[in-house]
């Protein structure tokens, strides 16, 4: 898959996603961001397949002494939802693309079996999951959050202070 050109203002950021669990090492990941106007600072324009925590929208800031660690400046709103699925499914991809795109939701990255979308919190928790949950079959495919959860599974509560606003 060729990967298309950037923009002017577009850069890839390589942010770490984590440790490998079969041979230990470093897990690093291309995102696509903007920069900012303050140094070092980017606003992510997709939200990743594998690094945790962030969405589109969201501003992170790089640690440039040490590679791929970043800093979560301030939300964008977005929720990060991944789904896997067992075997390709190009109907499925379709369907639940335009299903999300009906309610403000973009696909970002699509592969053969992953796909990440990003949709504002402000949708619903309870729609989203009722929609995903009616589109995914059971045992063929499976989706999660990517930004809502901690590394223990408790709720990161981000989108609490934005509904105060």
């Amino acid at each position: 898959m060729q990967t298309p050109p950037l923009s002017e203002k577009e850069t890839r950021l390589e942010l770490f996603a984590g440790i490998h669990p079969q041979n230990q090492q470093p897990v690093f990941e291309q995102c696509l961001a903007t920069p900012t106007e303050t140094e070092h600072q980017y606003r992510l324009l997709k939200s990743p397949m594998f690094v945790r925590g962030v969405a589109a929208r969201d501003i992170v800031k790089i640690v440039p002494e040490s590679r791929g660690r970043f800093s979560l400046v301030e939300r964008g709103g977005n929720l990060c939802v991944r789904v896997f699925l067992r075997e390709p499914d190009s109907a499925l991809e379709e369907a639940l693309t335009g299903e999300l795109e009906k309610l403000g939701g973009h696909l970002d990255i699509a592969s053969e079996r992953a796909l990440v979308y990003s949709i504002h919190f402000g949708i619903g928790f309870q729609t989203l999951e009722k929609l995903l949950d009616t589109h995914l079959p059971k045992g063929s495919a499976r989706w999660l959050y990517g930004n809502v959860y901690d590394d223990e599974g408790q709720p990161l509560n981000w989108w609490q202070s934005m509904m105060q606003v």
